[in-house]
């Protein structure tokens, strides 16, 4: 289906103010006539992520190449009082770059260089327009690894991907953005310019800047350089698919794999109606759909050797064996890892393309992953809504897709929320949290109190007020 839009009118809350002729000349003078747009294509391009169906669109759109750029126009903005928001590839689901205020978006689709890459240290230092896969592929050439892979890797950002905290499959073995981050050159609200951290291994001088900014969703200040660390690429990789007669039975499975000793560089989860559903986006499978199938594990394992990758795999079928799975399918070329990847990363799109959808981005300790599944359904049927739910089990983070199907305005504008926030209850009581690596944004806001005292509330308001007194970097989001 089309996706449509909802076209949101800016709601220009608190001082804010409306970008004057006076300062458009100003912005001309610092970017070049070409690259300050007002059109109202360009202004709607930008005027939305992949949040559901909502659009607010700005009042103007700038395309800065430099640094200084950036820190210019932040100190027009601040003294004017004009709201900005940055703009990455546009992959967000919490509408962390929705301008919700109007005014100014910063799209950083220019600034998409490899600064440096320093083979000797194995660290990378680029700007946060370049996006994700043509990084890692970059790197692949010269046998280093960047393993941070969002399923939107081959049009999402890096620098988005720092602003949300960003992980995917291989977040299980390698960890998710935080942990490879190691300085940021970040533009103040005020347009200064500062770098939060050094270019080394171990950094116990002072505050951790560098950490605070990696997931503050633009609201902190705008990341223009981002020195990441890698590793060498893992020559290595078996992948197997593994089906089960219970959703709840894959789910308990993905502990025991873990309990059993082996680290799987990825593990993730799919329903079977996300795995049906990619399979008639992408128009292939290369494993069939079984009657009895109900969920799959999409079980990775890498390295450099693989005698001991083989033995790994030995030990998952023997673990998954004991939760009632079918026939384990191993992928015994380069071609069918390829397409168990692309029903995998293609789910999220297949369920655009089938229905209006709200997602909730789930994350429990491993072992809760079948109790969260199961209190997905029971709220579902509560509330009237189904759900299709699949993502990185390895790391309990589960994507809840609630799709609108049938249901009325006033249920999906008004009774919804009641059940998300009683999913959320249920993962913050079992230790969970009510966002994995989409970040609170927009859309998520209303269900902070669940997770955060009023206390830590407050010294949340207290950081950002620090870093953007006049409040007018990516407003109304997170807090």
């Amino acid at each position: 289906m089309d996706k449509s839009f909802l076209i949101m009118e800016s709601r220009k809350s608190n001082a804010f103010q409306p970008i004057s002729d006076a300062l458009m000349i100003q912005m001309r003078q610092i970017l070049g006539e070409q690259y300050l747009s007002v059109d109202e294509t360009v202004r709607h391009d930008n005027g939305h992520d992949e949040t559901e169906d909502l659009v607010f669109l700005p009042e103007v759109v700038a395309f800065p190449e430099t640094t200084e750029q950036i820190s210019a126009l932040m100190r027009i903005c601040n003294e004017a009082f004009i709201p900005v928001t940055v703009r990455g590839g546009g992959s967000g689901l919490a509408g962390g770059a929705l301008p919700v205020e109007g005014g100014l978006v910063i799209a950083m689709k220019r600034m998409d260089k490899v600064v440096h890459i320093d083979e000797r240290n194995f660290q990378v230092t680029v700007e946060p327009g370049i996006i994700t896969e043509n990084l890692q592929n970059i790197l692949k050439d010269k046998g280093l690894f960047y393993p941070v892979d969002p399923s939107s890797k081959g049009w999402s950002f890096i620098g988005g991907n720092v602003n949300t905290n960003a992980g995917g499959p291989r977040a299980v073995k390698y960890g998710v953005v935080k942990d490879h981050v190691l300085n940021l050159q970040v533009v103040l609200a005020n347009g200064d310019i500062i770098w939060t951290g050094s270019n080394t291994l171990k950094n116990s001088t002072g505050y951790n800047l560098t950490q605070l900014m990696v997931g503050s969703e633009g609201t902190l200040g705008i990341v223009t350089q981002i020195v990441l660390k890698l590793q060498p690429y893992p020559s290595q990789q078996l992948l197997m698919l593994v089906p089960f007669r219970s959703a709840e039975s894959a789910c308990a499975a993905v502990a025991a794999i873990f309990q059993a000793g082996v680290t799987p560089s990825a593990l993730e989860f799919m329903e079977r109606n996300a795995i049906e559903w990619a399979i008639r986006y992408v128009g292939e499978t290369p494993v069939p759909l079984n009657d009895e199938d109900q969920a799959h594990l999409l079980i990775e394992v890498d390295g450099f050797h693989l005698e001991s990758l083989y033995a790994d795999c030995e030990t998952i079928t023997k673990v998954v064996e004991q939760f009632d799975c079918g026939e384990v399918f191993f992928a015994d070329n380069d071609a069918q890892k390829t397409a168990l990847w692309k029903l995998r990363r293609n789910a999220p799109q297949a369920v655009k393309n089938n229905s209006i959808y709200k997602e909730e981005d789930t994350v429990v300790p491993r072992y809760e992953l079948p109790r969260l599944l199961r209190t997905v359904k029971e709220v579902g049927a509560k509330y009237g809504f189904e759900s299709v739910c699949y993502g990185h089990a390895g790391d309990g983070n589960l994507h809840v897709n609630i799709l609108r199907g049938n249901l009325s305005d006033e249920v999906w504008n008004n009774e919804l929320s009641k059940g998300i926030r009683e999913i959320f209850v249920f993962v913050k009581s079992v230790g969970g949290t009510i966002s994995g690596e989409h970040g609170i944004g927009w859309v998520q806001r209303q269900y902070m109190d669940i997770v955060f005292s009023p206390i830590e509330m407050e010294l949340m308001r207290g950081i950002k007020h620090l870093f953007d007194p006049k409040g007018i970097l990516n407003p109304s989001k997170i807090l």
